[in-house]
């Protein structure tokens, strides 16, 4: 996940995990759509609409491991991007904790060199949630954005309104060890309710590309 004009970019993570306890091993699949595939602040889909899917299993220990597949467009011709991922979660009073390992592959020829590894730790208390990435493993080239070093946080507060409605404010901050040139800064509100989404995202103009994204998605797991 990346931006083409700035050597790459990466919900999600393309992947957001907070964990909290499992009641017995599970295993679950997710399926989803949206009108743009926004990951950090930053379209992956060209602004084009984006079809995901995924595969996670959990057992009651906090230990959880799974992939995701989505379709991806750096304005280099389709393609997709896998993540593969594990860590442990769990909870402490109001505490929630989830640490663990996210990979990013693109296979297609045109992303050659593009694939990266973080190391991930996400907290939430009561309707406050944080997290930290930390580039641990990459193919870009040294010096490069998206290199080993790279640090990305985000800070978010949760409402749950009437009718089953929720909106969730976010702001984050996108740190790389190559120089300051590209460091920016991002904020999103989210307005969801059920298997709907709908987004509004603003990034820095460092991140390429400032303006306001409106994003309507769909995703359902079973």
């Amino acid at each position: 996940m990346r931006w083409v004009n700035k050597a790459r970019l990466l919900l999600g993570t393309s992947i957001t995990l907070i964990g909290s306890p499992v009641a017995s091993a599970a295993v679950e699949a997710n399926f989803g759509v949206a009108s743009n595939y926004l990951w950090r602040g930053v379209t992956q889909s060209n602004d084009n609409p984006s079809v995901s899917g995924g595969l996670d299993y959990a057992n009651e220990s906090g230990f959880y491991v799974g992939t995701w597949l989505g379709t991806i467009d750096w304005g280099m011709g389709g393609s997709s991007e896998t993540d593969l991922y594990l860590g442990y979660g769990g909870e402490s009073g109001h505490f929630g904790y989830d640490v663990g390992y996210i990979y990013y592959a693109y296979l297609d020829d045109a992303y050659d060199n593009s694939d990266f590894g973080e190391l991930y730790f996400n907290g939430s208390y009561h309707s406050f949630s944080f997290g930290f990435a930390y580039t641990v493993n990459s193919q870009v080239d040294e010096g490069m954005l998206f290199d080993k070093g790279d640090m990305y946080y985000n800070l978010s507060y949760n409402w749950n309104l009437a009718h089953d409605y929720a909106v969730t404010v976010l702001s984050g901050y996108y740190d790389f060890d190559a120089g300051n040139s590209g460091d920016y800064g991002h904020v999103q509100l989210d307005l969801s309710k059920g298997d709907f989404t709908f987004t509004v995202s603003k990034a820095d103009e460092e991140a390429g590309d400032d303006e306001v994204k409106l994003v309507l998605s769909w995703s359902t797991t079973f």
